[in-house]
């Protein structure tokens, strides 16, 4: 009697309804083959009045057994709720359409409004996907708020059929005055990829009604991840943003601070081994400073980040009264930067908030290290094609010869006077000196703004560099040159609503030699007047006070490129922190 009290204990248990109108067969690892294996499960859905919720989850079902409980569905009009994941385990990929298929005529045909599709882990691939495809395009779906499809391998043909099955649901439910207003998402280890993740961005930015995204470990590189960063911008809505194991780089990760900038209720970012590097971590930083006052969790680790940029991290967290940890672990901060970094979490008393740093892996190598790398790589390739360049030379010798008797014979046949040129804004930016610049005139700052595409961060960051580079505080008219003409470029520039400052400051530092940078570019020789014209700029009303932080942690590293601008550098610092403090 007692054997049979447990007995049936455990057959309660298992079927526990967890929530009214649940019927659950969770996690029993058992098999279902045909019609037969489930004719008690058939009878007991059958049986259950207002059948809201089914749990097949942890088991395995054939396309006969599909079938079986597909017709018990027929005439469940309440049904809500598909907890449907791992369900497939064992099984023929060729057998998991049809079942799907089955599963979700019935759904269609009992008139169900699903409020939750899960059909996590069970690697069904693109033909899954079609499996499902018309379920998701029916009124079915019209409500349906959460769709989980973690771990099931997608791919790219699976993500763009899936978008444009979530587009084809939004535009019909619009036309029926019920828009569909999905509000979690669910799609990690996928393989998706750039073209997928594009794809179902289109669809997010058209339902702009999400709450929560997961889309880790997809294979996504910056362009889908900048698709991605537009989409989320129209979703307002948005508290969690998982895209860990994905591959940033600067472009997504700055593409990605933008749209964080409109997010104003996002309470968890998952970025970690996204590899979004020191600028991109950069440009996060600003826009956590500027805004998210509700930020729980923000993860940032293994990013390959230094020490300077992480301080900026901690720093932008200052005020936040929500959150619950930073993750800045398995990045390149190296002893110090660790150290300083745990400073700034203890001044700010949240300490305890910050994750483990156990994992750092240290300062990073210096750049001449890696452009030695690059030299002995190209050496190689250069000695596979010895051969060939030895057997063109005579060739290329050849015609250069001619070339040089043909430019002879057309200098002696026409040798026009040469007429001096009259100084331009292009030519003084091609070769900037003190004389070109004072030829422009008093019309000199108009030309420049005519010249600089401020809209480009780079450039208007590189024509800084060129005219302050003439810059000399002992000769007046020079200096007054140079400041009025940075003032109209920077004016005009920082005015823009468009205009990236953050990006301006990043590429500042990196055209500095203070920041290493993912692009090719080659830093300049720094002199005084790089750091006595920004000593001006950082006075100017028109300089946005968040990114004083970030220059004032950069001039504080010990770095070559500064070292024959010692003066400069500390009068700049001085100004730097009298400007913070006076904010």
């Amino acid at each position: 009697m007692a054997t049979d009290a447990v007995a049936q204990l455990a057959d309660s248990l298992a079927k526990t309804q967890v929530t009214e109108g649940e019927l659950s067969y969770k996690g029993q690892g058992r098999k279902f083959d045909n019609a037969q294996s489930v004719e008690e499960m058939v009878k007991e859905i059958q049986e259950f009045k207002g059948l809201q919720a089914l749990r097949l989850e942890g088991n395995t079902y054939g396309v006969e057994a599909a079938q079986a409980i597909a017709k018990a569905l027929e005439i469940k009009s309440e049904f809500k709720y598909c907890y449907w994941s791992d369900m497939f385990t064992g099984r023929l990929r060729s057998e998991i359409p049809p079942a799907l298929n089955s599963l979700g005529a019935a759904l269609m045909t009992a008139g169900a409004r699903l409020t939750v599709l899960d059909l996590s882990d069970n690697a069904f691939g693109p033909d899954g996907v079609k499996g499902i495809e018309k379920l998701l395009k029916s009124t079915a779906c019209h409500t349906l708020q959460e769709l989980r499809l973690n771990n099931c391998g997608m791919g790219i043909g699976g993500g763009k059929i899936l978008a444009a099955a979530l587009t084809e649901c939004y535009k019909q439910s619009s036309a029926q005055g019920t828009p569909l207003g999905l509000k979690v998402f669910i799609a990690g280890r996928n393989r998706l990829e750039n073209d997928g993740a594009t794809a179902l961005a289109q669809a997010f930015q058209l339902m702009g009604s999400l709450e929560e995204v997961h889309v880790p470990q997809n294979g996504i590189n910056h362009p889908g991840v900048t698709a991605l960063a537009t989409a989320m911008q129209h979703n307002p809505q948005l508290r969690v943003l998982n895209l860990n194991d994905n591959t940033f780089t600067k472009k997504g990760a700055i593409a990605m601070a933008q749209a964080l900038k409109h997010l104003r209720s996002i309470q968890v970012i998952n970025f970690g081994d996204c590899l979004v590097r020191s600028e991109g971590a950069i440009a996060i930083a600003e826009a956590v400073t500027e805004g998210l006052p509700i930020l729980k969790e923000l993860n940032l680790s293994f990013g390959e980040i230094t020490g300077e940029a992480a301080l900026l991290v901690a720093q932008s967290v200052e005020g936040k009264a929500t959150l619950e940890k930073l993750d800045l672990n398995g990045n390149c901060l190296g002893d110090e930067g660790c150290d300083a970094v745990r400073e700034v979490m203890d001044g700010l008393n949240m300490g305890d908030l910050l994750g483990s740093l156990s994992d750092d892996e240290g300062e990073p190598e210096e750049d001449e290290d890696e452009e030695e790398g690059d030299e002995d790589e190209e050496g190689d390739e250069d000695e596979d094609d010895d051969e060939d360049d030895e057997e063109d030379e005579d060739d290329e010798e050849d015609e250069d010869d001619v070339e040089e008797e043909e430019d002879s014979i057309v200098n002696q046949v026409s040798s026009p006077p040469l007429v001096p040129r009259s100084p331009d804004a292009a030519s003084f930016l091609c070769f900037p000196s003190p004389d070109k610049l004072l030829k422009l005139g008093t019309k000199r700052a108009l030309l420049f703004e005519q010249q600089v595409d401020v809209a480009d961060a780079g450039k208007t960051a590189e024509a800084f560099l060129k005219i302050s580079s003439v810059y000399n505080e002992e000769d007046e008219q020079v200096k007054s040159a140079v400041l009025d003409s940075i003032d109209a470029i920077l004016r005009k520039a920082f005015a823009s609503p468009s205009f990236q400052g953050y990006n301006f400051v990043s590429s500042l530092l990196v055209m500095l030699g203070l920041l290493k940078s993912e692009d090719e570019v080659k830093p300049v020789h720094v002199v005084p007047g790089h750091l006595q014209a920004l000593e001006y700029v950082v006075r100017q009303d028109y300089f946005p006070q968040d990114h004083i932080a970030v220059l004032e942690a950069f001039m504080s590293r010990h770095v070559q490129a500064l070292e024959s601008c010692s003066s400069a550098r500390n009068i700049l610092k001085s100004t730097l922190e009298q400007v913070r403090s006076e904010n």
